[in-house]
């Protein structure tokens, strides 16, 4: 994945080879960043909650993934647009220690992370993952559709480091109750014709092994939880109606051991 133009302020100063024929990039020729992504916004809409956490979090390169490409193109322009209006003459360098932002350090890609995210996200790579207000899907036949599922849930973990966290918020409680039961690996998966989806808590499929639930206590001394809740677009239309929000975040275990049995085979 070449990261040079989402994060140009944050790129290495020169290629690692000379382009081939054509202008066309060779792999070698990508300019790689100077640091990785470690903070994604899965369904990052019009870019609130980004905008939000460049200030809070000016070390990391925050990246929103959004599917809509209307969307998608209108956050892209927002961030170029405020990269324009701030005035700074701070360079990366420095500007990593700096308590005010130049938006240099976050961006969108229009993505299907559903399918895709493994592809866009080393393992191991990310601190925090966003899933905000997700689209609940209520009819049944449509829940393979949600963002959290007892599959993504495994992938989520994939790309996380050990100790990242995952923050989850939604209006709606039965989706709030399916989140929580997909990662503590007791969600009930329904398929046709497929034996091994059963109808039953599938506990032994080692999702419950991969994440903890962080305390309430915790969660709210976060410096991103108060973003979360008010400054997604979606959060803000709650508020403005009156509504509930329930948020809840989960923290990537370390790696179970492979069994004495596995290993000696």
């Amino acid at each position: 994945m070449d990261w040079s133009a989402h994060f140009p302020a944050y790129v290495a100063p020169e290629p690692l080879s000379k382009p081939l024929a054509d202008g066309i990039l060779s792999e070698a020729a990508i300019r790689p960043l100077v640091k990785p992504v470690t903070v994604a916004d899965v369904g990052c809409g019009f870019g609130g909650l980004l905008v939000a956490l460049s200030p809070l979090l000016p070390d990391d390169l925050i990246l929103g993934l959004e599917i809509r490409t209307q969307v998608q193109a209108f956050t892209h322009s927002r961030i170029l647009a405020l990269r324009a209006q701030s005035i700074s003459t701070t360079t990366p360098k420095n500007s990593q220690s700096s308590s005010t932002t130049n938006y240099q350090n976050i961006s969108s890609l229009r993505a299907n992370t559903m399918k895709f995210l493994p592809n866009l996200i080393p393992r191991a790579s990310l601190t925090r993952l966003f899933l905000c207000f997700p689209d609940p899907h209520f009819k049944a036949r449509k829940h393979k559709a949600r963002i959290v599922s007892p599959t993504l849930v495994a992938e989520y973990a994939y790309v996380m480091r050990e100790g990242g966290w995952v923050y989850v918020i939604t209006d709606v409680r039965d989706l709030y109750d399916w989140i929580r039961a997909c990662f503590d690996g007791t969600a009930v998966v329904e398929q046709d014709n497929d034996d091994h989806y059963n109808g039953q808590p599938r506990e032994e499929d080692g999702r419950s092994e991969l994440w903890e639930e962080v305390s309430e206590e915790e969660r709210e001394r976060d410096i991103c939880m108060r973003a979360v809740r008010d400054e997604t677009e979606e959060g803000r239309k709650v508020q403005r109606n009156g509504g509930d929000k329930f948020a809840a975040c989960w923290r990537r275990r370390r790696d179970p051991e492979w069994p004495l049995d596995i290993v000696e085979d």
